[in-house]
């Protein structure tokens, strides 16, 4: 079967990689034609994974139509605010459409996924996550995901394409939780950087990654999702990968917030894209339409999308009137 992977970022030229690794039949889009000849050229994606060798073998195209022609399975790895235009674009695919990108959509409260469904409803929807650096997958290091669809067999296909002995693949039947899960973490991973950036150490780190995981979990099963699958690799494994690794965009943004820094000049200056940014608007509004309590949440949101000063949002955190774990 072969594989078109959509986006030639980090992630989709490691899972790119990874197809290729694996002996699949495989091709890599992107919009950059210049940027994929170097691959071929050098073996490098000198932009998103500076200094990784890449298979210079590797098929790549930068025509949508030709790089989807005849394929099984199309991966999309493009920013969730191109998601929804370059997915209807693709209406008439009927194989296994997989997302990797972990965002929610702000209009509609849908994940990449519920997106799927409405632009490329003749395609079985599987979603692909969990604690996956772009780099170290790159680097073959060992990994492991969650592939996620509602679909009889979806899943299976998708493990099916990526499982090797380096990036073991499991399955599950809980799409919207796996993806809300991916989604919700950069939110959080912001909030540790921002921590890291204050001065703070690894207690203030642990208490917030323990009390997101609730959180990430209310919302979640208000949205359909299974509890449970917070506590898997696409909630607990991807939330701490995400919040301790000086590899996470995520983590690195909130980190020069709490040096100081503005977000809007931070973004500005970024070459890849920090899905948690439009993703703390999006989940602020979700749980306002489902009345689920998410305070950290919330406090992201305000410092992004309303100045809110970052001391100020961590003391209306931490004062907040005392309770039962849950």
């Amino acid at each position: 079967m072969k594989t078109a992977v959509i986006g030639a970022g980090a992630w989709g030229t490691a899972l790119a990689k990874v197809v290729h690794l694996n002996g699949g039949d495989v091709c890599l889009w992107g919009r950059n034609a210049e940027a994929l000849a170097e691959l071929g050229r050098a073996g490098r994606n000198q932009r998103y994974l500076p200094g990784i060798d890449l298979p210079r073998d590797l098929p790549t195209e930068a025509d949508l139509a030709k790089a989807v022609d005849g394929a099984g399975c199309v991966v999309l790895a493009v920013p969730s605010r191109a998601f929804r235009e370059l997915t209807a674009r693709l209406a008439k695919f009927d194989g296994v459409a997989v997302s990797v990108t972990k965002g929610i959509e702000f209009e509609s409260g849908l994940t990449m996924g519920g997106i799927l469904g409405e632009t490329m409803p003749l395609a079985k929807v599987a979603a692909l996550s969990g604690p996956t650096l772009a780099e170290e997958v790159c680097r073959d290091m060992p990994s492991a995901a969650v592939a996620a669809s509602a679909t009889a067999g979806a899943a299976e296909t998708v493990q099916q394409i990526f499982h090797r002995p380096t990036f073991r693949v499991y399955t599950s039947e809980d799409l919207v939780g796996v993806e809300l899960g991916g989604a919700l973490k950069n939110i959080i991973a912001i909030a540790a950087g921002a921590s890291a950036g204050l001065g703070f150490g690894d207690n203030s780190k642990a208490a917030l990654v323990t009390r997101a995981i609730a959180e990430m979990r209310r919302l979640g099963v208000a949205c359909g999702a299974r509890a449970e699958t917070f506590a898997g690799l696409s909630g607990l494994g991807d939330l701490t990968v995400t919040c301790f690794s000086s590899l996470s965009r995520n983590y690195q943004f909130g980190l020069r917030i709490g040096r100081g820094e503005k977000p809007e000049a931070i973004l500005a200056d970024s070459v890849s894209v920090v899905e948690g940014y439009p993703t703390a608007r999006s989940a602020w509004n979700l749980a306002r339409s489902r009345d689920v309590s998410t305070p950290i949440i919330d406090e992201v949101y305000a410092m992004l999308h309303e100045g809110k000063d970052l001391r100020q949002a961590l003391l209306d955190l931490t004062t907040r009137s005392s309770k039962a774990e849950d």
